[in-house]
């Protein structure tokens, strides 16, 4: 996950005193990994762009609520990931199906620095089946594994973004891998698939 520099807390302190260009250096230290987590939420490049969008004009408005003793990408990317969270369920979320013309083939990719346009093509298709399979699973579940593996966050930082215990945390963690493991199991044949590394 991306950090601020050493300068991060004068930085924020200049932010919150309402300095637009202290808060323009944190969208571009963040902007990145917020369109991520939106993107691997929502399913598609336009929603994941509008919610960057709305994450941090949300973040700008709370910014005085932010404690400095918490980690700050962990409390902005809670503001995307409950932002994201509202948005799903606000249009009732319908599954992406493997035909959607939605699909943006340009999204970031799991993927990167192979060494031939075959492995990288290649990428590409196991790309789409993690992301098409990711959409299979309700919000919660969803959330879960995208802070875990995608976002790099530990058990308590994706406890404190979602108000479960950790305990409750790695149940559906466990849960949800057993569940992406049998929609990309499940898609279909002839298609190469692949699971996101479960470290730890």
């Amino acid at each position: 996950m991306a950090e601020l520099t050493r300068m991060e807390p004068q930085i924020i302190a200049a932010a919150q005193r309402g300095d637009k260009a202290a808060f323009a250096q944190i969208v571009a230290e963040f902007q990145t990994p917020v369109y991520n987590l939106a993107y691997r939420m929502l399913g598609n490049r336009n929603d994941a762009e509008d919610a960057a969008q709305e994450t941090f004009l949300r973040a700008y408005a709370q910014l005085k609520t932010y404690d400095p003793g918490q980690s700050f990408g962990t409390w902005l990317l809670s503001v995307a990931a409950h932002y994201c969270i509202d948005r799903l369920r606000r249009r009732k979320f319908q599954w992406l199906s493997f035909d959607d013309p939605r699909w943006d083939e340009s999204a970031p990719a799991l993927v990167s620095d192979l060494p031939s346009p075959e492995a990288s093509a290649l990428a590409r298709e196991r790309e789409q089946e993690v992301q098409r399979a990711l959409q299979k699973l309700a919000p919660q579940y969803r959330m879960a594994l995208v802070l875990k593996y995608w976002n790099d966050m530990s058990l308590e930082e994706i406890s404190s973004i979602t108000g479960d215990n950790v305990g409750a945390v790695k149940v559906k963690l466990f849960r949800a891998r057993q569940m992406l493991g049998k929609h990309l199991r499940a898609a279909p044949a002839g298609q190469t698939l692949v699971e996101p590394n479960h470290a730890g």
